[in-house]
This record gives structure tokens, C-alpha cells and sequence, in this order.
């Protein structure tokens, strides 16, 4: 049935774009006060102001004044996972690093271990039950990437725990395999012998059974070298799974010249920044996606994205969600820090949350903004939120009254 929502506050991100915001283009923010939108079989049929509003047999939804804008995309998660890792978070406490606690059987192969012991069924029970409560947060679109398998079977098990999520929600979920998380504990002695089995056996099943959209590595010291990323890359798209490569967390060993290289759809954290990575990303269509809320939680720097943004870059925001570095979900969360932390602008935020990260899911078409024949992925946020300013001003909440899927 025809809805037509009326006496909306803000109708926020008002606009036709159907490729990512850069520059100048990051600091505006569209919208329509007092405004009326109509959603026709789940898709934005007309909006305008409320004195325009059209006399039409629907059914009517009064948002009292609250603002109305489209959903978040989540364009970076790790949401399949067997167990916390709260236990590390005491390591963390007690004054152990990322890489301190990866050394002691830690980090990415504890999460590995945890997935080997699960069956399909409890990995997707506990998965759905995660993934509902990430809508809750008003994210209408989401990334999953697998990455704690780091085995032909157990890669697979996420996979398919990930399709049956895609299946069964009524929100658009990319996959991504990240094989190249770590290289497993048997295989420390010959990881040459690991990529093979990336190479020549995990990514040819998972493209004959249709498991992935995008293919990720971790390009990082300790992890996996650009010269094994290239490898990975090439043989990924051989097969149709489009690069989205985790680079410069740690350090810059040259993973963006080499995820541009492969046109990467997206490079992932950037905490750590050179002169060369911010000139190959400006003169590129790759998007980088900054993860503030795992800087916040593993207490490293945070991408210097204010500079990418007045580089020309086009930048995505994304949660990161994992058990290790950022068990959050919180979209909301991650605009605040975006703003208090990395000095964007509300304005800035917001569109990196939105129509950029969609884009960097390749779904601009259909979802980020508020655009006629858009899919209407909506959320209508609470009473208290007067002005989209409030939305980062209100750290750490929960913004969101409704959603509309």
C-alpha cells in the first residue's frame, strides 16, 4: 500500500546523486523543512514541501515534526562471529597491544579457532540475532566479510551463513571473502602454501557457489605483503570478486597504490597516511573508508580524513564490527566520533554515512539519499532530535524512532 509520511521536521539529504560526494560537495547537506514524502512499493515515489503536499489515497503516517532521512550504510563489518573476545579487552586494560596479543595466539586465529567449533546453524542463529540489532541502529544496508575461517570449510561456513542472511532480511547485504585475514597457525612455517590454497582452492568454490560480491586482504606488516596482495588480487578478479582491501592500519608498505592498481572499490582504515597514498587515492575512483570507532576502541590514531576530504577524496564511513577491534555496531557512534575526534562537520558526517557509503557498496543507485525511484530505506529518528546537528551532538545514543525497509 501507497504511505505518505506528512509534517516531517527535516527531510534530510534531499538530492539525485547516484555516485560519491568529494571536496566541496562533502560540506553540504540538502534538505526540505516542514516536508511531506510518499513511498509507492517500497520505493520514493514524491516529496516536497508540506504546502505542496498532494491529496492521495494512502496510507497516512504523521512524523510530528521528526526528522526523516535515509538509512545508514554500514560499508565495513566483520558481524559473523562465534564468540566475543572480552577476554582481550582485559588484555587491553591491563596494557597489552593489538599486536601483542596477536602473537600470543590472539586477535584474528582466536576468532579462527571459535568458527572451527560452531556448527552452520548456531554460527547463523547467533548472526540474525546480531543482524536485528543492527537495524534497531538504522542501518538499512551492510557489508559481511568471512576472514575467520582460514580454511576451505570454514571460510565456507561463513559464506554461507552470510547468503542466508542475505536471504532472509529484507535489507541489501554485500559479502566480501577475506581469506587473507592472518595466515593460520599450521600454515606459519609455509604461508606460500596458504595463499595456494587461497588462490587455487577457496576462490574458485566460492565463485562457482555465488558466496561473494568483493574480495579483501589484509595488506599490513605481519599480515600479508603488497607483492601477496597482488597475487590474491589478481586471481580475486579472474574470478569477478571486486577488490575492497584493508590497508594502512598499522602501517603504509604501499597497499593503496596497490588496491588502485586492481581499481579497488574501496581501501579500508588509513589510519596511517603518506604524501604518495593521498595523491593515488585524489586521482582515483577508489573510496576510502575510515572506521573511527575501532581507532576509539584500540586506542591508535584516527584517519586523517578531514585531509582526504580537502584532497578531493571521496570518503565512506563504516563501523568496522568485530569481536576484536570494534564490537560496535553503532552507526550513530561512529558519525559522533567522526565529527568530535576527526573534525568533520555534521554536514560532512552525515553524507560519508550515507549516499558516500553506499557507493562504496556499490548501491548509490538505489539507497543513501533522498531520491525519487530510490529504494525507501528510511529512518525516522526520535521526539529529541530536532536538527540534524543533534545526531553526532548526542553521542553514544540511539537516535532512531522507525525504520522503513
Amino acid at each position: 500500500m501507497t504511505k505518505l509520511i506528512k509534517n516531517i521536521g527535516q527531510l534530510l539529504q534531499v538530492r539525485d546523486n547516484t555516485t560519491a560526494l568529494r571536496g566541496e560537495e562533502m560540506h553540504k547537506l540538502p534538505l526540505i523543512e516542514n516536508a511531506y514524502l510518499v513511498i509507492d512499493k517500497g520505493v520514493i515515489a514524491d516529496f516536497g514541501p508540506m504546502s505542496e503536499m498532494p491529496s492521495i489515497e494512502a496510507e497516512i503516517i504523521d512524523a510530528g515534526g521528526r526528522i526523516v532521512m535515509p538509512s545508514w550504510t554500514d560499508s565495513h563489518t566483520h558481524l559473523v562471529f562465534s564468540a566475543s573476545r572480552a577476554g582481550e579487552f582485559v588484555d587491553k586494560i591491563n596494557g597489552l597491544t593489538y599486536e601483542q596479543i596477536a602473537k600470543r595466539g590472539g586477535g584474528i586465529l582466536n576468532s579462527a579457532k571459535k568458527i572451527a567449533e560452531i556448527s552452520e546453524d548456531k554460527l547463523y542463529e547467533k548472526s540474525a540475532e546480531l543482524l536485528k540489532e543492527v537495524m534497531q541502529y538504522g542501518t538499512g544496508a551492510i557489508e559481511i566479510k568471512s576472514g575467520y575461517g582460514l580454511s576451505l570449510e570454514a571460510e565456507l561456513k561463513m559464506l554461507r551463513v552470510i547468503k542466508r542472511l542475505k536471504q532472509n532480511f529484507p535489507i541489501p547485504v554485500k559479502t566480501t571473502f577475506l581469506g587473507a585475514h592472518a595466515v593460520p597457525e599450521k600454515y606459519k612455517n609455509d604461508r606460500k602454501l596458504y595463499i595456494d590454497l587461497i588462490i587455487n582452492k577457496m576462490i574458485p568454490v566460492i565463485a562457482h557457489e555465488n558466496l561473494a560480491d568483493y574480495i579483501d586482504i589484509f595488506c599490513e606488516k605481519g599480515y600479508f605483503t603488497t607483492e601477496e596482495t597482488d597475487q590474491i588480487l589478481q586471481a580475486g578478479t579472474r574470478y569477478g570478486l571486486k577488490p575492497k582491501v584493508h590497508v594502512n592500519q598499522f602501517n603504509s608498505i604501499g597497499g593503496v597504490q596497490m588496491a588502485v592498481k586492481h581499481h579497488a572499490v574501496s581501501v579500508d582504515h588509513l589510519e596511517v597516511m603518506t604524501e604518495a597514498d593521498f595523491d593515488i587515492l585524489t586521482n582515483s575512483n577508489t573510496i576510502a573508508t575510515v572506521l573511527p570507532a575501532c581507532s576509539f576502541f584500540i586506542d591508535i590514531p584516527y584517519a586523517p580524513v578531514k585531509q582526504m576530504i580537502d584532497q578531493n577524496i571521496a570518503v565512506a564511513l563504516a563501523t568496522d564490527f568485530n569481536p576484536g577491534s570494534t564490537p560496535s555496531f553503532n552507526m550513530n557512534f561512529v558519525v559522533s566520533l567522526a565529527c568530535i575526534k576527526q573534525k568533520l562537520t555534521p554536514e560532512q558526517a552525515i553524507n560519508a554515512a550515507t549516499l558516500n557509503a553506499a557507493a562504496a557498496l556499490e548501491l548509490a543507485d538505489e539507497a543513501g539519499s533522498i531520491s525519487k525511484g530510490k529504494k525507501a530505506r528510511l529512518i525516522m529518528l526520535k521526539n529529541f532530535i530536532k536538527d540534524y546537528k543533534e545526531i553526532p551532538y548526542y553521542f553514544a545514543t540511539n537516535p532512531v524512532d522507525e525504520y522503513f525497509l
